[in-house]
């Protein structure tokens, strides 16, 4: 199991600030750039959690 990287939104949905935030820590942990970005969606198809994993992720 990879190890994973998750953000949820502070006030339900993710502002473009804490997607930023995601992307550094993603990047920081070692995320390569091409694996796939997993997010939860609200049903106003905003983001409510996101995460990606930290190592090559092909699945």
């Amino acid at each position: 199991m990879p190890a994973v990287i998750r953000f949820t939104g502070e006030d339900k949905d993710l502002t473009l600030d804490e997607l930023a935030a995601f992307v550094d820590a993603a990047r920081k942990a070692g995320a390569p750039g091409d694996n796939p970005v997993r997010a939860e969606l609200s049903t106003s198809r905003k983001i409510k959690e996101i995460e990606v994993a930290t190592d090559v992720d092909r699945s």
